[in-house]
This record gives structure tokens, sequence and C-alpha cells, in this order.
């Protein structure tokens, strides 16, 4: 009873310690994995987004953090669980005899052993061994061989799960954005005051070993210019967007903002001074209020003076829940959505990526009419799907296979009767 009394105790308490320090380790160890997972991807440029499917994604976020979770932690404390099960059986056996310390060779004959030599002791012991002491060592014995095979099972189920880690850790070693922020900026927080932007000599690929997207791209647009740039599918219209942003690092050149090297800024001072409405409109789950001003940064009397600009307010203002509507529009509305999200944040620099591909000609009125009067004063950057929204700016680039072929004001490019020409030719426009 004593021997049985001091065993129990001792088990519990390394059952008990066990299992304490495996849950609080693994709590520490998953939470530190999703934190490095989350950083990563939100880090990770859209090349890496590109190339890696979305399934991909939702696995290690979900499958892969659910056995970190669960399944390692438990296969850890059920494998030791067993193998102080196991110390149990031996120290209970090698109790009554010292001849037990040795048997440590491999699975079946460590098992099989502890068997055969509890049995064979205790009859040589039968003198001096009580038979209680007797019947609790070859008892615990026989139970050797399927602890054993646990532990195996158990471990075998680690193993396997551990590829979770090795999953999710995959990621930390993808390429990364540049720094977000940087500590020693000395930005204005007016910048850019002008809007001009200035390439010299820019080149851009999409990946390393691939045919520069843009080649040779020298080019300066000045303070308050319209700018439409032009072209077939593929002649590099929207990387010029991907470059202003940074989404794509510079393969060459340089590209200047208010005379300033914008490879030098940190991604957010960049990208936060400078307004797009994409072609596909973005729209996040959540209010509409949310949607336009994620960060509050605006009053309730500028969201509504934008929504009005955007010519959304009586829309709106129709909703059941107004401001805290979940929107979802269809998709012209979506886009005037963006509109007012622009008009909003109102940077002194807007870029247009095909903004009114997807909409109809009276939407599209109602957006290039907008961005007519109320961006007036800013730098405005549209890559044109419909080329009647960019006869009467400044200046229209067409570009072909990743260079500027033509660049001046739309009158004298038509009367240049070259590729511009022949675009307003075929879309009915001359």
């Amino acid at each position: 009873h004593e021997v049985g009394g001091v065993r129990g105790s001792w088990l519990r308490i390394a059952i008990f310690g066990t299992t304490v320090a495996i849950s609080i380790g693994g709590i520490m160890a998953s939470r530190q994995l999703h934190l490095e997972l989350l950083r990563n991807v939100l880090r990770s440029p859209m090349s890496f987004f590109e190339a890696t499917p979305s399934g991909n994604l939702l696995n290690r976020f979900a499958k892969e953090i659910d056995a970190i979770d669960c399944m390692i932690p438990d296969g850890l404390k059920m494998a030791l669980g067993y193998v102080f099960k196991l110390m149990e059986v031996c120290v209970i056996v090698a109790a009554f005899h010292p001849l037990m310390s040795w048997l440590a060779v491999n699975l079946e004959f460590l098992g099989n052993g502890i068997v055969l030599s509890a049995a064979v002791l205790s009859v040589m012991g039968k003198d001096t061994l009580s038979p209680g002491i007797v019947g609790l060592a070859v008892s615990h014995s026989l139970q050797v061989t399927g602890i054993l095979s646990w532990i195996v099972r158990s471990w075998t189920d680690v193993e396997n799960n551990i590829v979770s880690v090795e999953r999710v850790k995959e990621y930390a070693d993808t390429p990364k954005e540049a720094e977000w922020a940087l500590e020693d900026s000395s930005l204005s927080p007016s910048w850019p005051q002008a809007g001009t932007i200035e390439f010299r000599d820019y080149g851009l690929q999409y990946r390393k070993g691939l045919e520069l997207a843009l080649k040779g791209i020298s080019l300066h647009v000045h303070e308050r210019e319209k700018i439409g740039i032009v072209g077939r599918t593929g002649a590099g219209k929207s990387s010029l967007a991907l470059g202003i942003f940074r989404i794509l690092e510079a393969a060459k050149g340089e590209i200047y903002i208010d005379g300033i090297n914008i490879a030098e800024l940190g991604l957010h001072d960049l990208r936060s001074r400078i307004t797009i409405i994409p072609q596909d409109p973005v729209l996040f789950s959540g209010s509409l209020r949310m949607n336009l001003d994620p960060f509050d940064a605006y009053s309730d009397e500028e969201v509504w003076k934008a929504l009005e600009l955007a010519h959304l307010k009586n829309f709106v203002s129709g909703l059941p829940d107004k401001l805290n509507y979940d929107p979802a529009q269809p998709l012209g509305q979506r886009q005037l959505v963006c509109l007012a999200r622009a008009l909003l944040r109102k940077t002194r620099i807007l870029v247009l990526d095909e903004a009114t591909a997807a909409v109809d000609l009276e939407t599209d009125a109602l957006i290039q009419s907008t961005i007519r009067s109320q961006f007036e004063d800013c730098a405005v950057l549209t890559i044109a799907h419909r080329l009647n929204t960019v006869m009467d700016y400044t200046k229209v680039i067409v570009m072909d296979k990743g260079h500027i072929v033509e660049m001046d004001s739309p009158s004298n490019l038509i009367a240049q009767s070259g590729q511009f020409y022949r675009m307003c030719r075929e879309a009915g426009l001359v």
C-alpha cells in the first residue's frame, strides 16, 4: 500500500505538471506562429498572392492552425502520459529486484522481457516476496507492450501533425514588401503639395527572369495635369500604376513625386498620399461608413458631402440604416462608393485604373464629370478603357510593348495620324 501510495502521488504530480506545461507551451507557441503567419502574409507582395492559391492560405489559417492548437498538444500529452505510465511500470517491477535496470533494448524485446523477467524473478523470489507485490509487478508488466504501442502511435500522430508547423513556417521565408514606415522619415505631413510625377528611365518586371513590362519610361507629369494612358491589352498601362504605388519595385530607374524618390519612402507614407479608383471596386464586409472611412478620420458631415459629390446622397438617405448599411449594391453603385472614398481623401494625385471599364455609360459620365470638377487642382493619371474619357485631357500617352510610343495632346496626336488616331478611328471618334 505504501509503494502504491507513493507511486500514485508521483504519477499524479508528473501528469499534472506535463499537462500544465504542454497546455501553456502550446498556447504560447500557437499564438506566436499565428501572429508570424498573419504578419508575413499581410506584408507579402502582390506577386505572392497572384502565385499562391487562396485555398492554400485558407488551409494555413484554418486546418494547420487548428492542428497546432489541438492535435499536437493532445498528441504530446498522450505520448508523455504513456511514457510516465511506462516509467511507473519499470519502477514497480524494478522495486523488488535490481536486475531490472538493463531492459532497454527495443520495443518488443523490452515489453516481453519485462513480462518474462517479472514472472521469473517472482518465482525465484517466492520465499522473500509477498503475494501482493508479486501480483502488482506481474499485472503491471503485462501492460508494457500495450503502453509501448500507444507511445509509438501517439508520437506518430505528433510527427504527422507537426507538418502543420512546417507549413505555417514556410511563409516566413517568402519575400516581403519594403518597410511599412521608416522611423527616421522627415516627410512633410502635407506631401505631396504640387503632385508632380517624374519617371526617369524607369523599368519594371513582374518576376525575376521575365521580360521587362516597362522599358525605359521617361515621363514628367506637371502640377494639375490630366494624363490619359491608352494602349492595347498588355501594352503596360496598368504597370505604370503598379510602379507608382510600389506594388512592384523598380527593376531600373526611379520615380520622383514632388522631387522625392519614392523608393526611399515607407510604403504606408507613399500609398496613403495617393488615391486610386480601381477597375474592380473593393468593398469590405461592414458598414458603408467603415468602407468610406475605415480609420474614423473624417466627420459625418464630410462623409455625407463626399456621398453627395459622388451622386450617392439620395440613395444612401433612403436606406434604412443609412451610413450603417452593409454595401451590397450593384456594380455601378459600388464604383460610385469607391469614387466617394477618393473624394473623401482627395490627395494631390489621383490614379484611375480603368475605373469605368465595368460600368454603364451613364455612370461613366457621372464619374468623369465629378473627377473633372472635384479634382481640378490635382494631377490625374487615367488608364483609359474608353477613349472618349481622355479626349479633353492635357496629354495622352500611347503605350505599346512597355514603351511610350506617342505623347502629346489629343488633338495633336490625331493630327499626326499615328497609333492614337487609328485607335480613335476604330472607336468611331474621328
